[in-house]
């Protein structure tokens, strides 16, 4: 079958700045990651305009293999230790008012890295002190003593991604769960009842929109404040295919399904991705 292919709106040139290329050289310095290059996201240039930036830790090599997902997967090597210090240091080198934390998965590691993501925190706001910080972790396979090392770091963003809806669980995520990530969110809410929540979603891999409303009412119901939702589009022939770009007029009505449901803050477009405009969203709620 031929591939679709990609319409012109979801097209964004690269844009280097004097901003990108000091981003660039700070992280060389340090050894570190951003998922900004990663997974090859087209807002990065934006986002480094805005003193916003995504560090991805634990490595760049997953122990999970989703099928939607640019990063790698495979054997990861073994965790550096100073990471949380060189991320502060980073930070406060940029001079970001706004840090997302984010990771591969490693379910190899005994506490799955999430120490690692409170001493992030903890490290960059004694460095920092106004910072304000947004994590983005993977499920830590639901266990709850692993969340709450994060949540008692106190980010002033949790953010778990739902990435699609519930059916499509075995095909684009067949080592995650759909309730197991709800319940995640729901338990950084028990645990934390004044904590913002955030999840996202990809769109394009054959869900409906009875589905995604669906979607929207689940995080609902578990109190999450924050939704994004993009496009997904396919990094490799060994990906899984997009079933549809969305139009601009099936955002606009994907955000209505969000805000009907009673999310509080809701960014649906094309080039949305978890961490796009995410000063701008914690702001608001």
């Amino acid at each position: 079958m031929e591939r679709k292919r990609l319409p012109e709106y979801l097209k964004r040139g690269i844009v280097d700045t004097e901003k990108t290329k000091l981003v660039r050289s700070i992280l060389k310095n340090k050894c570190l990651n951003t998922v900004c290059d990663a997974a090859r996201c087209p807002n990065k240039a934006e986002c480094y305009a805005k003193n916003t930036a995504t560090f991805l830790i634990l490595g760049n090599i997953c122990t999970r293999n989703c099928r939607f997902c640019n990063i790698s997967g495979g054997t990861p090597e073994p965790l550096d230790r100073t990471e949380p210090f060189k991320v502060a240091q980073a930070i406060k080198e940029l001079d970001l008012k706004y840090a997302v934390i984010t990771s591969v998965t490693r379910d190899d590691l005994p506490l799955q890295g999430a120490d690692m993501f409170a001493q992030v925190i903890v490290e960059t706001k004694k460095l920092v002190p106004d910072i304000k910080i947004e994590v983005l972790t993977p499920d830590f396979e639901g266990i709850e003593d692993l969340i709450d090392i994060v949540v008692d770091a106190q980010p002033d963003v949790f953010n778990h991604n739902i990435e699609t809806v519930k059916r499509l669980y075995p095909k684009a995520r067949p080592l995650a769960g759909y309730e197991r990530s709800l319940n995640f969110l729901r338990h950084i809410k028990e645990r934390k009842a004044h904590m913002i929540t955030k999840s996202g979603l990809m769109v394009g891999l054959g869900e409906t929109f009875e589905e995604l409303e669906q979607t929207f009412k689940d995080l609902k119901s578990v109190e999450c404040d924050i939704v994004t939702v993009g496009q997904y589009m396919q990094p490799s022939k060994k990906h899984l295919e997009v079933e549809k770009y969305y139009s601009q007029d099936d955002f606009s009505y994907v955000e209505e399904l969000a805000r009907y449901a009673g999310i509080k803050q809701v960014v649906a477009s094309g080039l949305v991705r978890s961490s796009y405009r995410a000063f701008e969203t914690f702001e608001n709620v």
